[in-house]
Formats: structure tokens, sequence, C-alpha cells
């Protein structure tokens, strides 16, 4: 069959020390998995197992570029994640088989419209139009995962205008990418060219136009973005 229109172009994301690019398919997002930002959103950890929600690929944005600020929002929110890009396929793993799906890591920013979301929250609704948006998952350069080694004890850390909001380590997610990924294996196959971005510490907050977003996690390339002004 011949298609109706052009398909559009397919996201991808760039890789470090290569001229290849990840082409992104889906984008799992661990909700809670911060004690302390579980607290400071008046919620707590469910430890009987991870939870997640989902962006589209078009919510991809490039890291370096000014993007703009969400439509119908006054409260966009930033959200310092580790992403982990999938390689190879999973489906029922468990933990030591889940390792062997990841391709590599990156920094990510989940762009929240606050307001939005809260409104899905109190009215017992889907959190799409918080968390699904246009621009709102911005992901830096994947690093391929034999690079980077381990990610034990790592700094995870964002900043507004150089003003530092987010401090934590990666070992106080409370689920780890082996366990998010054994887990979310049981309810999808995942395959190469999803993406999981695995929750976000303490310190979440507003941007503003002209604000200058920046993430990083200890031997990753940074994530940054310049907030555009209001449509």
């Amino acid at each position: 069959m011949i298609p109706y229109f052009d398909p559009p172009p397919i996201v991808t994301v760039p890789i470090t020390g290569s001229q290849k690019s990840f082409p992104v398919r889906r984008i799992f997002c661990v909700g809670r998995n911060y004690v302390a930002h579980a607290a400071e959103m008046g919620g707590e950890v469910d430890r009987e197992a991870p939870w997640y929600f989902t962006k589209s690929a078009h919510a991809i944005g490039q890291s370096g570029l000014t993007l703009p600020y969400a439509l119908e929002s006054q409260n966009y929110h930033h959200e310092m994640e580790l992403v982990v890009a999938i390689g190879q396929g999973a489906f029922r793993a468990d933990a030591e088989q889940a390792m062997d799906a990841v391709f590599g890591y990156a920094c990510g920013l989940d762009m929240t419209r606050r307001d939005l979301q809260q409104v899905g929250k109190d009215n017992r609704r889907p959190w799409d139009l918080g968390k699904d948006i246009e621009n709102g998952a911005v992901v830096a350069a994947i690093t391929p995962k034999d690079v980077v080694g381990r990610l034990n004890g790592r700094r995870i850390g964002l900043s507004v205008s150089g003003d530092v909001r987010q401090e934590a380590t990666l070992d106080d997610m409370v689920w780890s990418v082996a366990e998010i990924i054994s887990h979310l294996s049981r309810y999808y196959h995942l395959s190469p060219g999803d993406l999981i971005m695995t929750g976000t510490p303490a310190g979440v907050g507003p941007v503003h136009p002209e604000d200058v977003v920046r993430g990083w996690i200890d031997g990753l390339p940074d994530v940054e973005m310049k907030v555009s002004p209001r449509c």
C-alpha cells in the first residue's frame, strides 16, 4: 500500500564517538524512583514494584538547542534523569539478562507541565497532557555501556541558569537499571530503539523563558536546553 502522506522522519539521538545515531522507538518513564522526590511530590515510593508512564518519540528534543516553553502551561518543570537505551530485545528477562539488553546511557530531561499533570491527578485522569509533550524528553548523546562501565556512585544533578537545583547519586534510585528492565520486560517486548527514563531526584521545579537548564551525570555528556519565550 502507498502511504496517503509522507511518513514523518525517524527520530534519532546522537551516539558519542560514532557517525551513527540511535533511532527512538518508544520512551518509558519510571515514576517515583527516588524517595526524596516522592516525598516532595506528596507521595511515597511503591516498594512492591516500579511503575511507569510513557512519552512518544515526538517528545524527543535535541540537547543544546533553544526549545519552546510548553504550550498551555504556566508551571513548566525540569526533571533530571538517567536514560537507558535498549539495543537488544528483552522479554521476561531476569536481572542478569536484562543488562544484556542495554546499549548505552545518556542524560535526559523529563520536562513536565506540572499544572496539567496536577489536573490529571486531582481528577484521576491520565497524565498525558502533563508529560507527553513536544520537546519534553530532551536527551543528550548516548554513550555505549562498555565505555561507561559501572554506574555505582555516579553523581546526578541539574542547574537552572547556574543555580544548582538537583543533586543525588544514582545509588539513590529505589529500583536499579537491571530491576527496571526485568520488570518492564514482563509487560512489553522491549526492542532496540526503546528508551527508559529512570526517574528524577528531589529538587524539581519551574523553569522560565530565557533560563538555561543543564543536567549532568558523572562520565556522560551533559544535557542542556535554553527555554524560549512562551508562544
